[in-house]
């Protein structure tokens, strides 16, 4: 493998307008949009990543007949990075959102015919628009409704830009704007364990307004859901793959950087087994700790705070029964283990049967357990909440785990997050855990990529390509 320069051409000292190299160390939804993004401004990218697939923690793989995502992956109508992604990879039709947001929520603790409470929107402008669905929520009492809408407008009128919201936690905030127990469980927990991977006392209220503001308090349409129809690794990986091919970017999968290190005059050399790649600019967007590993000495002024960003794991659990048991598409779960349920059979190409996947957030006191103790944890669980599993028979029962799902948004965290430039030129960090505003969702991926783009494109003195996402849309 080269990189297509002889040794002796130093890529530093090209004239303006000549060919630039950019090579983007990462193939997840953060590198995939950087490279995108160079390419479409003329530089020439080379992309490399480690695993023999691109998509990072949002992939597939094969069990038996079964197309298994890893995780159940969703998104927002707010994420308009990730909108823009499935668009320029040509994959918004396999991914739709709902026409309005609509989430049945079963409470396990109540009489059957009587646990179904739902989430969805009118269209009415923010905040009527989840007036008449609050109001009739059962999960809540009279009071506790109430209180919610107050919290709300609360919420509504904090300042995100403010650094102190960083160090508060939610749960305290939302205690001291009084919130139940029973309203964290059913409502803020419900919708902010999904979306941050922590609960309410364990997340920092900047990142927890930012979701509750940008997702239910912004435009009506905002929280609206959107999951992909096929498997992941359509999605992430092939149709990602075929964007970058016709854009032209070369990518090396298989292929793990070993080390990172600035030239005298300029440019950079990016060492690979058996090689070393000569480069403009590098965008590094690996995980945190990979990161640190990587970076040369003076690249950030405090760069052990990378290993003081901590990670949150999520468990999903997936059975295949033999029948239908779920008729929704999805619905999320109170009073029980059970946090959010979908159904994955047509996306999983199942032919007979129904396959439902049960995502766990914020798994940390299960994702080392067994997969016989939680079998017997989540089967009565799944029975109690669908009848029609009581009669059913269960023909495969598996777990997938990812210990490092995402950085855990801990109160602080954004004081450790960096931003796309570091103090070593044309080199630029990308990652949800970068300091992108959002959590680590795939909606943060994306824009992290766009991030540093824009700014090694800014240092390259290349224009910003026309289609390329703007970050102040949405900001």
């Amino acid at each position: 493998m080269t990189d297509g320069t002889r040794p002796d051409q130093p890529l530093n000292g090209a004239p303006r307008g000549a060919a630039r190299h950019a090579v983007v160390v990462g193939g997840g939804l953060a590198g995939i949009t950087a490279a995108l993004a160079l390419t479409d401004a003329g530089v020439r990218v080379t992309l490399v990543e480690g695993r023999p697939r691109l998509g990072g923690l949002a992939f597939s793989f094969r069990r038996g007949d079964l197309t298994v995502d890893n995780g159940q992956h969703v998104y927002l109508r707010c994420c308009a990075a990730y909108r823009w992604f499935l668009g320029r990879i040509d994959a918004a039709a396999l991914a739709p959102l709902q026409d309005r947001l609509d989430v049945p929520v079963l409470d396990a603790t109540r009489p059957e015919g009587r646990r179904l409470g739902r989430l969805r929107r009118d269209a009415l402008p923010v905040p009527l628009h989840l007036g008449r669905s609050l109001a009739a929520y059962p999960h809540l009492s009279l009071a506790e409704r109430a209180r919610v809408g107050r919290a709300a407008l609360a919420l509504k009128a904090l300042d995100l830009s403010d650094p102190a919201l960083d160090a508060q936690d939610f749960g305290s905030w939302l205690t001291a704007h009084g919130q139940s127990a029973r309203a964290v469980e059913a409502l803020w927990d419900l919708v902010g364990v999904a979306t941050l991977n922590a609960v309410a006392g364990d997340t920092s209220l900047g990142l927890a307004a930012m979701v509750f503001k940008t997702g239910l308090l912004s435009h009506p349409g905002a929280a609206d859901i959107g999951w992909a129809r096929v498997p992941l690794g359509e999605l992430h990986d092939r149709l990602a793959r075929k964007a970058l091919d016709s854009a032209g970017v070369r990518t090396e999968l298989r292929t793990r950087v070993t080390s990172l290190s600035p030239h005298e005059n300029g440019g950079w050399s990016v060492r690979v087994p058996g090689e070393t790649l000569r480069a403009d600019a590098v965008v590094l967007a690996v995980a945190q700790r990979e990161a640190h590993g990587l970076l040369p000495p003076g690249a950030l002024d405090a760069p052990e705070r990378l290993l003081r960003i901590g990670t949150a794991p999520i468990l999903n659990v997936h059975v295949v029964y033999d029948r239908k048991v779920l008729a929704r598409p999805f619905f999320a779960a109170l009073g029980t283990p059970v946090q959010w349920v979908f159904d994955r059979t047509e996306a999983s190409g199942l032919k007979r049967g129904q396959y439902l996947a049960v995502s766990q957030s914020a798994a940390q006191d299960e994702i080392d357990a067994p997969v016989a103790e939680l079998r017997e944890r989540y089967l009565p669980e799944l029975r109690r909440l669908l009848p029609r599993a009581r009669g059913a028979e269960v023909e495969d029962f598996f777990v997938t785990r990812e210990r490092t799902a995402t950085f855990a948004p801990t109160p602080g965290v954004g004081r450790l997050r960096p931003g796309a430039r570091t103090k070593a030129p044309g080199l630029y960090l990308a990652g949800a855990w970068t300091a992108t505003g959002w959590p680590a969702t795939m909606e943060g991926a994306v824009r992290s990529g766009v991030s540093a783009a824009e700014a090694a494109l800014r240092a390259l003195g290349r224009p910003r390509p026309s289609r390329l996402f703007a970050l102040e849309e949405a900001a």
